[in-house]
């Protein structure tokens, strides 16, 4: 696929595809509308987590749970999901509110991946877990090859494990701003080793900002 506007083309109930593109403050601002992606985001969340942990234990039948559960995690987790939907030119297609879209939310990292989520709800739905499983793995799956060529795990966890091997206590993460409206939240992060700041971070989401600042001290501390 090249775009989500060849992706409806596919679809027998294209009002089941248009509401995987509808966000919530779209329906804040269009009382008519059928309802929000929030439910189709739910179920395609667990639809791919099945498909890709299926497919990596297929793929990899030697290797353990621990490697396994890391490489589900860079194949399904925010960021990459955002990169595939940005691929699919999603952001182009969402049906947002004039506020959201204002402050950047065709292209927030969190409201992307949830979009995509979303589509592969509907693609559920709509055509089977086989047409489901097709799209994941021409658009998902595709990128296995470059994932295993790349530290699996996510960069809390890799300066996690660095730390705690020197017999230091794991870092710890404090929000030291939180800036925004509720639709468009940002936050700074810091992350402090042995009760020491070594590195911030920022992002659409705590999660996110933590990965940043976690990011920014592996580089910054030799440890």
């Amino acid at each position: 696929m090249t775009s989500v506007d060849s992706l409806k083309d596919t679809f027998k109930d294209k009002s089941l595809f248009d509401l995987a593109l509808t966000h919530k403050s779209w329906v804040n601002e269009n009382s008519g509308s059928n309802g929000t992606n929030e439910r189709l985001e739910f179920l395609g969340d667990a639809i791919l987590e099945y498909i890709v942990s299926k497919a990596i234990y297929d793929r990899f039948p030697k290797k353990e749970e621990g490697y396994l559960t890391a490489l589900r995690a860079n194949l399904v987790n925010t960021v990459n999901l955002s990169k595939v939907a940005k691929r699919l030119k999603v952001g182009d297609a969402l049906k947002l509110s004039k506020g959201e879209e204002e402050t950047g939310g065709r292209t927030n990292q969190s409201l992307l991946a949830d979009t995509l989520e979303a589509i592969i709800g509907a693609l559920y739905l709509d055509q089977g877990v086989e047409k489901a499983e097709e799209f994941i793995s021409a658009n998902i799956l595709k990128d296995i090859d470059k994932k295993i060529k790349m530290p699996l795990k996510d960069a809390k966890s890799r300066l996690q494990e660095i730390v705690q091997a020197k017999g230091i206590s794991a870092p710890k993460y404090i929000v030291a701003k939180e800036s925004g409206p509720d639709h468009d939240k940002e936050f700074i992060v810091e992350v402090s080793i042995n009760s020491k700041g070594v590195a911030t971070g920022k992002g659409k989401s705590k999660g996110l900002a933590e990965q940043s600042a976690a990011k920014e001290a592996l580089i910054k501390v030799s440890l």
